[in-house]
């Protein structure tokens, strides 16, 4: 691989990276399918299913990066959730928005690390497959396609925002709101993006719409999820970038990474404009479409 990925190679790779992780169309999908459909070399280096792949060193550092882009994104929003996560340890309680939001994130988060911690090797190994994430591409299409007709169908049963917490949105008081449980499950349809095609933002707006959030709180809380996720997953496998797997090409993951921080930001700043107005529908589209078509010349070789 590091004979093969050029810089301007790694910087292409790292900005679709930061832009498909956000948008709901699958990071994971595009990270196995675009290889496949290039083909030549870049179907054998860029193997996301290949046990000891330098690829997934590569793919390390553009995680980090993506994670780093939504840090400082909502700087604000995580300085107030951490502030109500200690506030909260201090005192014993979980009465303020700051405090009930960063108990929704961290109870929320949980069920996706455990299934992340213990299955993600097996999915990504025997699922990381063009043909797999093809075809699971085509069901995120219909997932969201789901997830609009359900929101129309579902009323919106969160309550009004009563509190106007310093560095948290009207948005943010609204997902703080909702019922624990209720934030457990949306954080829990995460599991379902560690399917190559499924996607994460995607899959959480969908739960979060049907649970009466708008479209602009559940692109929200689905962001402020996918953080600690994100980046926890990232930190873990950093060591690889510093063992055999990360050899020789220390300077296409940096590029990699700048590009991906910058697509990734610039991803999020337009999504959180996007969904204040507008749905899922045009990423559902897309899918079904890119799903179908990469399926039909996948398996027409």
């Amino acid at each position: 691989m590091s004979s093969h990925l050029s810089f301007a190679e790694a910087v292409v790779v790292g900005a679709f990276q930061g832009v498909t992780e956000l948008f709901p169309v699958s990071s994971l999908g595009h990270s196995v399918l675009v290889p496949a459909l290039v083909g030549g070399r870049w179907a054998q280096d860029l193997d996301v299913s290949a046990p000891e792949s330098p690829y997934l060193a590569f793919i390390v550092g553009l995680h980090v990066a993506t994670a780093a882009a939504l840090l400082v994104f909502f700087w604000r929003d995580w300085v107030a959730i951490v502030g109500g996560f200690f506030s909260s340890l201090r005192h014993r309680r979980i009465d303020t928005a700051p405090e009930r939001l960063a108990w929704q994130i961290v109870l929320a988060t949980i069920p996706v690390g455990i299934a992340g911690l213990a299955l993600e090797h097996v999915f990504r190994t025997t699922l990381g497959r063009p043909v797999p994430a093809a075809a699971f591409l085509a069901v995120n299409g219909v997932v969201l396609f789901a997830g609009e007709r359900l929101r129309q169908r579902v009323p919106a049963t969160v309550p009004a925002p009563t509190e106007a917490d310093s560095g948290l949105t009207a948005a943010d008081v609204r997902i703080a709101e909702l019922p624990i449980g209720q934030g457990v499950l949306i954080g829990a349809a995460q599991n379902a993006a560690l399917l190559p095609g499924i996607s994460r933002s995607g899959i959480t707006m969908v739960a979060g719409l049907w649970r009466g959030l708008t479209h602009e709180e559940a692109a929200r809380f689905s962001f402020l999820l996918a953080t600690p996720v994100i980046l926890a997953a990232g930190v873990l496998k950093i060591p690889d970038l510093f063992g055999p797997l990360g050899a020789g090409i220390g300077g296409q993951v940096l590029a990699g990474a700048v590009a991906s921080f910058i697509a990734a930001y610039l991803a999020v700043r337009f999504l959180t404009r996007y969904f204040e107005t507008r749905t899922l529908t045009p990423f559902a589209i897309y899918c079904v479409i890119a799903g179908l078509g990469s399926l039909a010349w996948l398996l027409s070789r």
